[in-house]
This record gives structure tokens, C-alpha cells and sequence, in this order.
């Protein structure tokens, strides 16, 4: 047991298992009290069988280790649950001082026959249940004059196949971490995303597993070989990236230590705490008669960055 968060509250959605499960009994280690949240549906969000006792198990996990802690089992896709869950902490701790978002679900399809229906629950849970948490926990970050919020990204909003509603909701939740971060850094809060590589019961699909090895190949461009994505996606599959190893970085990150980290998006997993580049152009063309016309970019193209272009899918012939 460590004394870093000593004193301080933590909201952690989604906490009854995989990776929210590792930070909240991570945060609690440090001596943060932890509000466990989750609603203890299925992985694609399902509620027919939703049960509190994930959100209890690990309610007791940390009380066993001499902790403090209790459970909240509201859906973060709504303001109300989101607001619900806020008040927990205000209600049983008299304060608030991380948020961790977290919770999330899958409902994967090509885009093509992606419903309407699994485009709304996979964008409600993730980039609304975000705003819904975020929202009341900034009032009381803003009124203290503190706070810390970490945000859950993923990889595969790099370019995942098969996962459009999940890949937009989490690059959409890298935005949202930016602007969080202007708008209460002011004020001594920090607003931070990772994007974690672990092993859950979201991720260990083998299915899903193949298609993010093959995602991983593209966006690479050539620079990885097939050989090292073999490695990190079996290495997923082996149990080599363990959501426990996410979990630490993230308690740092809600620290005084840094408290000069905000807006910043960060790839955690296995061995490797990497940082992303702020979104930067990655090449220009500038015109000196400011008037564009297709004929003019026709024939500058050919010489330009545009002629040479490493896509992330590359254009292939449907006839082949």
C-alpha cells in the first residue's frame, strides 16, 4: 500500500472487471476511496443478464486489502446515471478528486451492415458516457480548483476493420480529452486519454484478434513486420499484456507528479508507455495565385506529396 492518493476520491466507470477492475483496486493501493461502478451487463451491453455482483466483488477486493470503497451500478449512457454516479462519491466520500471513464462495450460489424441501432448503443456508451461523467465531476473539479480526469481511447481508432461505431466514439474521445483539457486546465485540472493494449473479455476474441493484427500491418505502412504484429497480438492473446500492467501509469497520471501532464493521449500496454504526437500537417501545398482549380492540382499531383500517398487501406481492384 502505497500513500500517493492519499485522502482523495476516485470515480472509476466500468470497474467490475478487465482493465476498470485493475484501476480501481490499483488507485485503492494508493490509498484512493473508490466509487466501483459498473453495471454488470454483457460485453455487447446487454442488461438481460446485468448483476451487481462484478461491481461488489470488487468493492470487497479492496476493503479485504484494507481499503475503502463502494459500488454503483448506474449506465453511464445516460446524464442521469452519469450524474448518479458523481453524487456517489460526494454522497459517501464528502468529495471528488479522479474521475477514471472507462466503461465500455462492442458491437462490431462491417460498415456496410453496421445497424443503426449498433452505431447508437456503441457511441452512447462510450463518447456520451464520457460527457455524462465528465460533465458533474467538472463542476466539482471547477469549484475546488482541482481535479484529475483520465479518459479511455483506443487503438483501434487508428483503423480497426469491422469496428466503425467504436473507432469513431474513441477518436472522438481523444478530441474531447483536448478540449477538457483547455477548458479546465485553468483551473488545476488535468484531462488525459490513453489507449490501452490489454488482454479482456473484449479484446480476446479470436476474431478480433485477426482483425486487429491485420490493422495494425496497415497502419504500420510497411515499417512493421508481419512477424512483429504476430507478437503483440499473440502476446495478447497469451496473457503478455495484462490489463494490470495498464493500470499503474494511469495512477501516476492522477498524481501530484503530474500535475504538468494535461491534453496529452498516450499508448499503454505490455512493456511500453508511449506518447502520441499532437495532430500536425503532415505535408502542404501552397498555391501562389491562392486560387485552387482541379487542372492546376492535375498537374502539380504527380510531383507532390499527393502522388505518392502510403494509405492506410490500400485501393485494390474488385475484380482480383
Amino acid at each position: 500500500m502505497g500513500n500517493r492518493l492519499e485522502g482523495r476520491v476516485a470515480v472509476v466507470t466500468g470497474a467490475g472487471r478487465g482493465i476498470g477492475r485493475c484501476h480501481a483496486l490499483n488507485l485503492a493501493s494508493e490509498g484512493a476511496k473508490i466509487v466501483v461502478n459498473d453495471l454488470g451487463g454483457g460485453p455487447g451491453g446487454q442488461t438481460d443478464d446485468a448483476t451487481a455482483q462484478p461491481a461488489d466483488e470488487v468493492v470487497q477486493e479492496i476493503k479485504d486489502t484494507g481499503g475503502d470503497a463502494v459500488a454503483v451500478y448506474d449506465s453511464v449512457a445516460s446524464m442521469e446515471g452519469g450524474e448518479r454516479i458523481i453524487q456517489t462519491a460526494l454522497d459517501s466520500f464528502g468529495r471528488l478528486d479522479i474521475l477514471i471513464n472507462n466503461a465500455g462495450i462492442l458491437r462490431d460489424r462491417m460498415i456496410y451492415n453496421t445497424t443503426e441501432e449498433e452505431w447508437d448503443v456503441v457511441v452512447a456508451v462510450h463518447l456520451k458516457g464520457h460527457f455524462a461523467c465528465l460533465k458533474p465531476a467538472a463542476q466539482v473539479f471547477r469549484q475546488q480548483r482541482g481535479g484529475r480526469i483520465v479518459n479511455t481511447s483506443s487503438e483501434s481508432a487508428l483503423g480497426n476493420m469491422g469496428q466503425g461505431n467504436y473507432a469513431a466514439a474513441k477518436e472522438g474521445i481523444t478530441g474531447l480529452t483536448r478540449v477538457v483539457a483547455r477548458d479546465l486546465g485553468r483551473y488545476g485540472v488535468t484531462c488525459n486519454s490513453i489507449r490501452p493494449r490489454a488482454g479482456t473479455r473484449l479484446t480476446l476474441d479470436p476474431e478480433l484478434l485477426e482483425q486487429q493484427k491485420r490493422a495494425m500491418q496497415s497502419r504500420a505502412g510497411g515499417r512493421l513486420g508481419g512477424g512483429d504484429s504476430d507478437v503483440a497480438m499473440t502476446g495478447m492473446a497469451a496473457g503478455m499484456f495484462k490489463p494490470e500492467n495498464v493500470s499503474p501509469f494511469v495512477t501516476w497520471l492522477c498524481t501530484d507528479e503530474a500535475a504538468n501532464v494535461n491534453g496529452r493521449s498516450f499508448l499503454v500496454g505490455g512493456n511500453l508507455i508511449g506518447l502520441y504526437t499532437e495532430p500536425t500537417v503532415e505535408a502542404a501545398l501552397y498555391n501562389p495565385q491562392e486560387d485552387w482549380t482541379v487542372d492546376y492540382i492535375s498537374a502539380i499531383a504527380p510531383q507532390s506529396y499527393l502522388g505518392s500517398i502510403k494509405n492506410i487501406a490500400p485501393a485494390q481492384d474488385p475484380k482480383a
